[in-house]
């Protein structure tokens, strides 16, 4: 194997002398790249480009990495992915977000005093989505064997040195972690001593995890000794996690706890392939995965925008944050109501929401001198097909528009880091979700948004896999969105959202982040910066950003006090200029600042004029990147 990596290590990069220095290096490279949210990860997949893999072979390396990884996700989450094939040019949507098990019901949860389904614990769980994910682009898109794409998680899962992020945040949650014992055996290493989490660099070793992926290798193994094809071998894996011992202790563990998920319920679960979303912005393609996620809710937003002079406005001047601000209040009112599973009646009216004439019905409500703070959905049903009637309009009159003005924290409660120093928003940007991203010089692309399971993860039986926490997405109540009310066998509306982008119909970016509810808003300004401002991808992803809170929480809180809406509320850079602030002030902002705007951006730009990639991992949490 060749012993070589790369990074760029100067202290900073420019496109041209003027251009905007930037904290960490661009990454460059014109046979692969691989950029996650862990360096260790990060590694892990250059060591599958160095042997010889896809861009495919090496996303799903980095992924079952971060998995093994805990503070962001692990294998008992979600995966959503968007894959570029140079074999048929086209852009392919992977769904591999689990569902809600039997029994899981509103009247259920409404039993038991939730107005949410719950953050934590057995019946925050959604049946694991991950591993199938994994095993379904690996066995269609990659070139490896899983047991090859598996070693270096499998070598980390035998014991890799943790570090002081996911280590610390074990003993902040040790309380919660020890109401379940097979989480309490894994993360709690020195039970009884006054810190009861693994020291910083100390080996973390996970037998339980390391036997269940052994399992898998096993299975492919054996059926690749019994003449099946390398795809089918794969799939041998998968069947034996869904449907054979491993499904079992996986059902024995998380019902003991108190969890749903029945052996059905695994069995029935599929990873499903679909076509994308998509919307032409000024030349550019750009896709999204379909309404079960957030993702058209950038789109929304950019068809909006075609309607300002977005460069003329100058960026992140006053004018333009507004602007782009009331765009996406506008566009997530739309996703708060119609977004769901599509595979579930009703049907959502996303030819509508993403027509260009809905987009300038919309954009004519934006006041250019004051924020709305009753903006609420809108009606795409005439956009739908002509004659069509919207069937919701009498429950969006019952539901109304219960604006709390009082300042609220913004933090995911399951991203808050209980006696940091640091702010809560800083901690929802560093936790919860992960991305990767990767290229090769064959023209294979995958961003993925891989979730759940992350720490404080309720582990099942002896797998030790961590249960997913994603049912805390779905809705109780019809008047908040009749389309994502909780049901078994359905898929909650997430916020995870990976992103890629053609010019000419060519690769053009891969870009993804973590952060909930920001997660559209961030990358919706990144493309602009690209797009519309000319930056490189390490430009763009430290730029500063905004965010606002004038929207439904996807996640934290099982009360709806603790989702609502605050209008007007407005995160803004600390190093936004003081007229900025002003002029924002006087129309109606309610304002806050912070040195991070922004989760974690990573993305690929594509320099189809000198046949070479760009890398941008930003400078806001742990993310990584190394280019060949």
């Amino acid at each position: 194997m060749k012993r070589f990596f790369t990074l760029c290590l100067c202290l900073a990069a420019t496109l041209s002398a003027s251009a905007q220095q930037t904290q960490k290096p661009p990454l460059h490279g014109k046979n692969w790249m691989a950029i996650t949210g862990k360096p260790l990860a990060a590694t892990a997949g250059s060591m599958i480009f160095q042997r010889g893999g896809n861009a495919v072979d090496a996303a799903c390396a980095m992924l079952a990495a971060t998995c093994t990884m805990w503070d962001v996700l692990s294998w008992g989450g979600e995966t959503q992915a968007l894959i570029y094939n140079p074999k048929t040019k086209k852009v392919i949507a992977i769904n591999a977000m689990g569902v809600a098990p039997t029994g899981a019901t509103a009247k259920f949860f409404k039993g038991k005093g939730y107005n949410f389904p719950p953050e934590y614990g057995p019946l925050a769980a959604t049946t694991p989505g991950t591993p199938g994910g994994l095993m379904h682009m690996l066995a269609n898109y990659g070139t490896m064997s899983l047991e090859q794409v598996l070693a270096p998680a499998m070598e980390m899962a035998a014991g890799y040195p943790i570090e002081a992020q996911t280590a610390n945040s074990f003993e902040r949650e040790k309380d919660r972690l020890k109401q379940w014992p097979y989480s309490k055996k894994v993360f709690l290493t020195h039970l009884g001593e006054k810190r009861e989490a693994p020291e910083t660099g100390e080996i973390f070793v996970q037998k339980d995890l390391l036997a269940t992926l052994t399992k898998m290798v096993e299975a492919e193994k054996n059926a690749l000794k019994n003449g099946k094809s390398r795809k089918d071998a794969i799939m041998a894996a998968y069947d034996r996690f869904y449907t054979g011992d491993i499904a079992k202790e996986f059902v024995r563990g998380c019902q003991e706890q108190g969890g749903l998920i029945t052996m059905q319920d695994l069995a029935k679960w599929k990873p499903l392939e679909e076509e994308p979303l998509t919307v032409n912005y000024k030349g550019i393609d750009v896709y999204k995965l379909k309404q079960w996620t957030q993702g058209p809710v950038m789109l929304q937003a950019l068809n909006v925008l075609e309607n300002f002079d977005l460069k003329g406005m100058g960026h992140n001047s006053a004018k333009y944050i507004h602007t782009v601000y009331q765009a996406m209040n506008l566009t997530f009112a739309d996703r708060d109501f119609y977004y769901g599973d599509s595979y579930f009646a009703p049907q959502e009216p996303m030819k509508g929401l993403l027509s260009k004439e809905y987009a300038k019905q919309r954009a004519s409500l934006i006041q250019p001198d004051k924020n709305n703070p009753y903006i609420g959905p809108g009606d795409p049903y005439p956009f739908e097909a002509k004659g069509t009637k919207n069937p919701y309009l009498k429950l969006l009159k019952q539901r109304g528009y219960e604006m709390d003005t009082t300042k609220r924290n913004f933090a995911p409660t399951h991203d808050i880091r209980n006696g940091s120093s640091l702010s809560d928003y800083q901690q929802r940007l560093w936790l919860g979700t992960t991305t990767v991203e990767a290229a090769d010089k064959e023209g294979w692309v995958v961003s993925i948004t891989p979730s759940g399971g992350w720490n404080p993860a309720c582990i099942a039986g002896n797998t030790g896999v961590g249960m997913s926490q994603r049912m805390q997405s779905f809705v109780l109540d019809a008047s908040l969105n009749p389309f994502n009310v909780v049901e078994p066998g359905k898929r909650p509306r997430v916020t995870l959202t990976p992103s890629m982008a053609l010019k000419d119909g060519k690769p053009f970016l891969s870009f993804a982040v973590q952060g909930g509810d920001t997660q559209d808003q961030n990358l919706l300004q990144f493309f602009l910066n690209v797009a519309d401002f000319g930056m490189s991808v390490q430009q763009a992803s430290e730029a500063a950003n905004f965010n606002t809170n004038q929207l439904w929480l996807s996640l934290g809180g099982t009360k709806t006090e603790d989702r609502k809406p605050k209008p007007g509320q407005i995160l803004l850079h600390d190093s936004t200029p003081e007229a900025v602030r002003e002029q924002l002030k006087k129309m109606g902002y309610i304002m806050s600042f912070d040195d991070r705007t922004s989760g974690p951006i990573n993305a690929i730009y594509f320099d189809w004029k000198h046949s070479s990639f760009w890398g941008g991992s930003s400078n806001h949490g742990e993310d990584y990147g190394i280019g060949w």
